[in-house]
């Protein structure tokens, strides 16, 4: 038989770490619900001793959980492994995810600690944590430039102290795959104990690399990867859940294991995450980019045309291009739309919620001839900003373009209740209405990133804007969707304004950098 390979998801904690990409808890709790139709094992949904948001963040995705595992991330102190041991209560299957620094720079240059300190400390984490769950894992922080010996000792020290998970990270990204496998595997035969525990490694993508050393790792004993939706993440991503899991899937000849999540849901998940971040996905992206399974070439046309198989490794319905094609309209009922959402992962906390939704759906079909799975999420999305963030919010938009004169942008804005309005001139009716909304809110932020994405196909599609606003050493994105990309333009800014003004209550005293 085939061993099973964990798939952890850190999409939630590790992916919330990127710039501008922290999301709230009721958008945890949804991802969460898509990450468990998916059957991801277990779900590392944040840091609950970074702040009290993200500690009833962690609380409301183990409340509404009750299939996977849920995760939570507390450094190797008594107050965050208890921490995540209040905020874990509800899960039906929880664990506890503790972790120290292990490389000589970190000891010496940020924890000021000695080796022996190091493990003394690793090994009080994980015994402590056996008092809230038998499901206990350690990191070895920086593992990638960690000493091999050093490795060893305090590793065969956590597994007698309880750790049933060893991650091996890659924290900077610094490994090769040879290297990173033969490290596994070094440490699986060389630790006395280590057939007590599984193996795990959590790689970060500075180089290009995070796949491959993942399964480099795999083919080496490795039977857990920690990863993340559209390889979401710090700096420059973590591993991609997706191309992990098809990797091994499509590659069965190669792998002793697999997973056991359904991969029809891999696309519908990597909508959502893109909706809700504002991070927009590449269209080469593998498996999930809208040119994965394209093809333009006449040979290759011709080749697919003939037999699937000569051009393609993979199905597209298998990672759920074709599953979530549903088309709703302006005839459609409260009842198609309700069914089509609850599949969606979205539940309606009560019939104001609902009434809400659709009515904004209605007002999208009456722009719109064809309404997509994709649609709907940016509806959602939208909606959840209004609802948690927006004390400004887009009341009227006129713009003024034409050949020869210099755009101009009149804005109308609520804030606080109160209607005020602006003016600003710019080389674009995009830029135009960027400055006159700016105008009056006068953040003195720089727009760091604009991008422009279309949600559907067609000229009538909604088009989807993510700005990134840099303001203080603070950085955050803005999401904006509609059928006018200048109104979504707009949209987009007051949204990142909206988050900019707000304090942050999702700041994190030390990132989890496993």
């Amino acid at each position: 038989m085939k061993d099973k390979l964990i798939i952890f998801d850190t999409t939630l904690r590790d992916g919330e770490q990127s710039p501008g990409a922290s999301m709230t808890r009721d958008e945890k709790v949804r991802i969460a619900r898509a990450l468990e139709r998916m059957k991801v094992d277990v779900i590392e949904a944040g840091f609950p001793a970074a702040s009290q948001g993200d500690f009833e963040a962690v609380q409301a995705v183990a409340d509404a959980i009750k299939d996977s595992t849920v995760c939570g991330l507390a450094r190797a102190l008594d107050k965050d492994i208890d921490r995540a041991g209040d905020a874990l209560k509800g899960a039906n299957s929880s664990r506890i995810h503790t972790f120290i620094a292990t490389s000589p720079i970190h000891m010496q240059k940020k924890l000021n600690m000695q080796p022996d300190q190091v493990i003394e400390y690793a090994v009080r984490a994980v015994k402590r944590a056996r008092q809230y769950t038998d499901n206990v894992e350690f990191s070895p922080e920086d593992a990638g430039r960690s000493e091999e010996d050093f490795l060893c000792r305090i590793l065969e020290a956590v597994i007698d102290a309880g750790a049933t998970t060893l991650n091996i990270p890659d924290t900077v990204g610094y490994s090769m795959p040879q290297q990173f496998g033969a490290t596994i595997a070094n440490l699986i035969k060389r630790i006395p104990n280590s057939d007590k525990a599984i193996f795990s490694v959590h790689c970060h993508n500075d180089l290009g690399l995070a796949v491959a050393n993942s399964l480099s790792a795999v083919m080496n004993g490795a039977r857990q990867v920690e990863c993340t939706i559209n390889g979401l993440g710090e700096r420059a991503g973590n591993a991609s859940l997706e191309e992990v899991v098809m990797a091994v899937r499509t590659r069965q000849d190669f792998f002793t294991c697999d997973t056991g999540l359904d991969a029809r849901e891999i696309v519908t998940c990597s909508k959502l995450v893109s909706s809700i971040t504002g991070f927009p996905v590449q269209p080469n992206k593998a498996i999930v980019g809208a040119n994965a399974f394209a093809h333009e070439s006449g040979i290759h046309q011709d080749g697919v045309l003939k037999n699937r198989e000569t051009y393609e490794i993979m199905r597209a319905e298998d990672v759920g291009w074709t599953t979530n094609r549903m088309v709703l309209g302006k005839h459609s009922g409260r009842n198609a739309f309700k069914t089509r959402m609850a599949e969606l992962g979205v539940d309606f906390a009560g019939e104001a919620d609902l009434n809400d939704a659709f009515f904004r759906f209605k007002q999208l079909a009456d722009k719109k001839h064809d309404i997509f799975d994709e649609d709907l999420q940016a509806l959602i999305s939208e909606q959840g900003f209004e609802a948690e963030d927006e004390h400004i919010k887009l009341v009227a938009l006129k713009v003024c373009s034409e050949t020869g004169e210099v755009p101009n942008a009149t804005v109308t804005i609520r804030v606080d209740g109160k209607e005020v309005t602006g003016s600003g001139q710019g080389g674009g009716a995009v830029d135009a209405s960027l400055k006159a909304i700016e105008s009056l809110v006068k953040t003195g932020a720089t727009l760091a990133l604009y991008s422009v994405n279309n949600i559907t196909t067609g000229t009538d599609a909604q088009g989807e804007v993510t700005v990134r606003l840099e303001n203080a050493g603070r950085i955050v994105n803005g999401s904006g969707a509609d059928t006018d990309i200048v109104i979504a333009s707009a949209k987009a800014y007051i949204n990142a304004v909206n988050k900019l003004q707000t304090p942050d209550q999702r700041q994190h005293p030390q990132k989890g950098d496993v």
